[in-house]
């Protein structure tokens, strides 16, 4: 079976690098899945979960948003941030939820909506990616 060359990449390093079977974005009209042969395309991303599946293995990775380029049978995503599920920091994120949750209860006096929602969705979303990596793992 056909592969697909993968890479997701932010400003500070290269986050995953692979040849996969399946790439799922959280493009900004919805889910885009990425097979091999795929047609070329240029599209940004939202703020959400990316799956990639190689074989029997499946990887979740948080992105906060980005580009993703599809070209041939490769697939390059430059990501504004990008976590492994198992790298995100649950105790930081819970702190940012809580601290956009707060916000948001202050408007409109001083805060601008917009960037609060986007601080609680960045890190409800990091949450719901590193859940699904604890569900995943045996328990002791």
């Amino acid at each position: 079976m056909d592969k697909i060359n993968f890479e997701i990449v932010t400003a500070e390093r290269v986050v995953y690098s692979d040849d996969v079977d399946v790439v799922v974005a959280p493009g900004t009209e919805g889910q885009l899945g990425i097979l091999p042969h795929h047609a070329s395309l240029m599209t940004m991303l939202q703020p959400g979960e990316l799956i990639v599946k190689k074989g029997s293995e499946e990887h979740s990775i948080f992105v906060s948003g980005g580009f993703m380029e599809v070209r041939g049978n490769k697939v390059v995503v430059l990501a504004d941030t990008a976590e492994r599920a198992e790298e995100i920091d649950i105790s930081r994120a819970e702190a940012a939820k809580r601290r956009a949750e707060e916000r948001m209860a202050q408007l409109p006096t001083d805060v601008d909506l917009a960037r609060a929602q986007a601080s609680l969705l960045r890190s409800m979303t990091r949450l719901k990616v590193a859940e699904k990596v604890r569900k995943r793992r045996p328990q002791p």
